[in-house]
């Protein structure tokens, strides 16, 4: 009961979190969108800075980016239930841009073209958990691994209910079925702070998922001189 209350609440708070608000961010994480530069260029600026280490490259990025997703979780959320309604939704737009963006740097430097539709939806696959991808994998037919989606040809049908998968497992990082966690961030400062903590660790877990995948056919991401 309390993890229904929490998911009603949530998709109150976070109304234009849907599927096609997911494909958005995700082509923003990938192209780049203000600040943020494009995945394929954050990917190459760690390898350069790595000496061509991709692995090296990949654990720097990852740390980047946890460290972001923690500050960004604890800004969004320290305003505890006052502040929830703005901040809720600004939350899940700002991890799940930041955890496509590694996903999508992290694919790339494994060598794997991020301009194929198939590696855009083998970035989305990366920000399901175990379980997330288990139910889809059984819903689809299909095997839920960025690997496996890289390499298939393109479905509509296949790509909205992972974009929905997504869709549900954000909404459930800001209530869903985690009721405890929703209740301690409607206190301002712990709400920061277990904001800041969940979002840094479901990063992580993200970023260590995509870094398992197995490389491209064509191996992995060289360093390539910048031009003058």
């Amino acid at each position: 009961m309390a993890g229904s209350i929490g998911g009603e609440v949530a998709k109150r708070m976070a109304p234009a979190i849907t599927g096609s608000a997911v494909r958005d961010v995700l082509e923003r994480a990938i192209d780049g969108v203000g600040p943020v530069p494009s995945a394929a260029q954050s990917g190459d600026n760690a390898l350069r800075r790595a000496g061509g280490n991709v692995d090296q490259a990949i654990d720097t990025l990852i740390g980047q980016h946890v460290k972001m997703a923690g500050a960004q979780g604890f800004l969004t959320n320290v305003g505890g239930l006052l502040t929830m309604a703005l901040t809720v939704p600004a939350n899940i737009a700002a991890v799940s841009l930041l955890q496509c963006h590694l996903s999508a740097t992290i694919l790339h430097l494994r060598g794997y073209d991020l301009a194929s539709p198939s590696v855009r939806d083998a970035v989305l696959v990366c920000l399901l958990d175990g379980d997330a991808r288990k139910a889809l994998s059984k819903s689809t037919k299909l095997t839920m691994s960025a690997a496996a989606l890289a390499t298939a040809v393109p479905d509509q049908a296949v790509q909205a209910e992972l974009a929905k998968a997504v869709t549900g497992q954000l909404l459930a990082m800001s209530g869903g079925k985690q009721m405890a966690k929703f209740v301690a961030r409607r206190i301002p400062v712990l709400g920061g702070a277990v904001g800041g903590i969940g979002d840094a660790f479901s990063t992580r877990r993200i970023g260590r998922d995509a870094a398992r995948t197995p490389l491209a056919p064509t191996g992995p991401r060289r360093v390539v001189a910048r031009s003058r």
